[in-house]
This record gives structure tokens, C-alpha cells and sequence, in this order.
């Protein structure tokens, strides 16, 4: 399936008050608390980046599935979303896969795990908040109508000036070098000290 995503993503220090407040506003729990491993393939060259492509394969719980994204032919330059086209089915051996991928020259480039919560909204059909606890800090992800996007974080109180576009890549990128970590990858084994709310 293709389609418009729009995003904005925020950081979280208290996941549970977030939840807490959830149900007042709208939202409804879809998927509960559920690990997510997310590999990312290219060629040597990073030559899908350098078209500002991503290809993955993601597990998430029992879910298998292979996404590609891309800019979209026109984006207004002023827009302060993420936005991308993005195209993404269900599989059934993600570690097939992987191997064709990599016969054909996409090789995993960076892997990024999270345990991620899944919230849809009540009336807005198109809409979804996420929450990732990852190994550098906890997140939130509200994708949906630019509108939509906007008068949730004006009902959750969030800072507009602290709302980002970034990847977890760019994000994992910035932290290493704010902390002079060796990892190389987003991961809870490669990061000893892994930022997450106690449950």
C-alpha cells in the first residue's frame, strides 16, 4: 500500500502520564507496548540515502514488513512536517527477504530497535499518535493532517518549538556525538544504558 505520510515527533520524559491522558482527548489504545527491530539496507555507496530513500525491513511483535520511502515529487519548501510517499507491505520471512535484498546489493546499514505503543484518535480516521521508548530517550510520533497534528500538540501542551523531523538515525547520529559513544547501531545491546520508563 502507498501513501502520504505526514509527521511531527516529540520528545516524552513520562510515557504513563502521557497514556493517562490519552482517552480524554480522543484516543484509543490500538497496540499495546510491543518491541519493534527495524533493519535499514543500501548499497555500499549509500546510494539510496543520497536520494533521500529509505528501505527497511521492520519486526514488530509478530509483524514482518518491508517499507520504502522517498520525497514526494513536490513539497512546499516552508512546511515544517516530515513528509514522504511511502510504500509498505506485510511479508512473510523477513530473513528471505533480507537475502534477496542483499544479492541484489542492499546491504544492512543500520539497525534501530524501540518498544513502541500504538493510540488511534476516535474521530479523526486518518490520524495515529505513537510513543517509542528507544535506547537514547522516549518519543512521540503524531501522524496525520497537518490540522490535526497541530491542535493535538496545541491539547497536549507541547512546546511547538521542540517538535522535530529528524530520523532515529539522524537522532542516534546527534546523540553520539553528544555523548562520544562507540555504538554503532540503535540498539538496547549496543547502547548499556538504555533510557526507558519502568513499567
Amino acid at each position: 500500500m502507498q501513501s502520504a505520510e505526514i509527521e511531527l515527533k516529540f520528545p516524552l520524559s513520562d510515557p504513563a502520564a502521557l497514556q493517562a491522558r490519552l482517552p480524554q482527548l480522543g484516543f484509543r489504545l490500538d497496540t499495546p507496548r510491543t518491541f519493534e527491530h527495524n533493519t535499514l539496507y543500501d548499497t555500499a555507496t549509500r546510494d539510496l540515502r543520497a536520494q533521500t530513500q529509505l528501505l527497511r525491513i521492520r519486526q514488530y511483535g509478530d509483524l514482518c514488513t518491508v517499507t520504502h520511502k522517498r520525497m514526494p515529487d513536490q513539497i512546499p519548501s516552508e512546511t515544517r512536517y516530515k513528509v514522504r510517499i511511502e510504500t509498505e507491505t506485510t511479508v512473510a520471512d523477513g530473513h528471505a527477504l533480507s537475502e534477496i535484498f542483499q544479492q541484489l546489493g542492499y546491504v544492512p546499514v543500520f539497525t534501530y530497535e524501540k518498544f513502541r505503543t500504538e493510540w488511534s484518535h476516535t474521530t479523526e480516521k486518518s490520524a495515529h499518535l505513537v510513543i517509542d521508548e528507544t535506547p537514547i530517550g522516549n518519543y512521540v510520533e503524531l501522524e496525520g493532517p497537518p490540522e490535526w497534528i497541530d491542535r493535538t500538540i496545541a491539547e497536549l501542551n507541547i512546546d511547538p518549538a521542540t517538535c522535530l523531523t529528524d530520523s532515529y538515525g539522524k537522532l542516534f547520529l546527534d546523540w553520539k556525538q553528544r555523548t562520544g559513544s562507540p555504538a554503532e547501531h540503535l540498539t538496547f545491546a549496543a547502547i548499556s544504558t538504555p533510557v526507558l520508563t519502568s513499567r
